[in-house]
């Protein structure tokens, strides 16, 4: 697939000769989205954007000094790019898209002034927040714009108006417009604990997770990811996931028949850090998460799963959790796929969570063999793997040993390790 900066040409096609004037002079490469500067130069706008970003303070092709750093958009040169590309489409060549522009700053601050003054009206404000909502959406520039003009502390305070004294100026439309954008942005970490700190607003997060619309319950499942991840108190952390409904709704947020990737990456981030307080994981057994991770898991991209199998590793290492994912009959057999096949991160969870299953019964320790674990493990300890991961393995080898089929007892000691310690944690 041909780069962001480069022009997609058959590989065996010599005949096509880019324009000198079409190539930005920093990169070489044919532009995408031209900008002249203050000395009159044409660049592309990523790659004059990185020169400036270096700390850079010259024209590159001039040495002149850049009186100022703003960037206007060469049109017609876009256009005639965008007509050659056209023109030379025969030979692979893919025609540009026209780009969108950064936001302005005068613009973003004005939206977040519509958006935040209660004296506008409920459609004024709403429509300010989805103007601003589809800005982030286009860039991470815009994003870092619109969150440095402090719009994370007027939006924390829409979406919890109606905990306010005066909450009569209330309303769910706007809050959910104000959430869908929060969570768009990164929040500092006395952000992440003014909600954390604050049992209505957790509360309030809590009830978003059952709304009636899926997309209001990702961004509520995202924020309340946000709220942990982002507390170092162990305190407010155990505060927040004793809530048993937090752990029913991002689970029913993964059950839904509905849910679509980002519905999938959301639910299992929020589960996962929802399950790093270990006091509170037999909440995610009763909410129903080992058969949903399991049952979902073919869905997940890899990062997901990576996270997924993390969360499983955890469940595990309580006995409830063990005996939850041990009643599914697709456990066993799905973590001892997944070794090597992932990214050795998943393969340390996975090794990790057969480690407590095994420990915990002899039916899952044959139900390992049985699928094909031993050839996986041998592989591994001999694999270029992280020490931990090969300690791991051992481990399970050791256990495993009474289960092997006979004939391969005999080279057992190769792979002997220390006494196994109990891996309930």
């Amino acid at each position: 697939m041909p780069g962001t900066g480069s022009v997609a040409v058959e590989p065996l096609d010599l005949s096509v000769h880019i324009p000198y004037h079409f190539r930005c002079p920093i990169s070489l490469e044919l532009m995408r989205d031209p900008v002249t500067v203050s000395t009159g130069q044409t660049y592309d706008r990523s790659s004059i954007e990185s020169w400036v970003a270096t700390g850079n303070t010259t024209c590159p092709v001039t040495r002149a000094p850049l009186t100022d750093f703003t960037l206007i958009p060469n049109h017609t040169l876009r256009r005639l790019i965008q007509d050659w590309c056209v023109a030379n489409r025969s030979y692979g060549v893919e025609r540009i898209p026209t780009p969108k522009q950064p936001a302005e700053p005068s613009l973003v601050r004005s939206l977040l002034s519509q958006a935040s003054s209660r004296s506008s009206g409920l459609n004024l404000r709403i429509s300010a927040l989805r103007r601003l909502k589809g800005l982030a959406r286009d860039s991470d520039k815009n994003r870092s714009l619109i969150s440095s003009l402090n719009a994370r502390e007027i939006l924390l305070d829409v979406v919890f108006s109606n905990l306010d004294s005066d909450s009569d100026s209330f309303s769910p439309d706007l809050s959910r417009e104000s959430l869908a954008l929060l969570v768009m942005l990164p929040l500092t970490e006395s952000e992440c604990v003014l909600v954390a700190s604050d049992p209505q607003r957790i509360g309030y997060l809590s009830h978003l997770l059952f709304d009636s619309s899926i997309e209001v319950r990702i961004n509520a499942a995202a924020l309340i990811e946000t709220v942990i991840a982002g507390t170092r108190a162990s305190e407010l952390r155990s505060q927040i996931c004793g809530i048993d409904e937090l752990f029913e709704g991002v689970v029913e947020i993964l059950r839904d028949p509905t849910a679509y990737p980002r519905a999938l990456k959301v639910g299992v981030k929020a589960l996962f850090a929802l399950c790093l307080v270990k006091q509170t994981r037999h909440k995610a057994v009763s909410a129903g998460a080992a058969e949903i991770i399991i049952d979902r898991f073919p869905d997940l991209e890899k990062y997901d799963a990576e996270r997924a199998l993390a969360t499983i590793e955890l469940i595990c290492r309580i006995p409830t959790g063990c005996d939850a994912f041990a009643a599914h009959a697709l456990t066993v057999p799905l973590l001892v796929k997944v070794i090597l096949k992932i990214s050795d991160r998943a393969t340390e969870s996975a090794v990790g969570a057969l480690v407590s299953l095994c420990s915990a019964s002899e039916e899952n320790r044959r139900e390992a063999v049985a699928a094909g674990i031993l050839t996986q493990l041998l592989l591994l300890v001999q694999s270029d793997c992280t020490e931990r991961v090969k300690r791991k393995s051992q481990v399970l080898l050791k256990l495993l040993r009474d289960s092997w089929p006979q004939e391969s007892v005999g080279n057992s000691d190769d792979y002997g390790c220390s006494e196994i310690v109990v891996p309930f944690c």
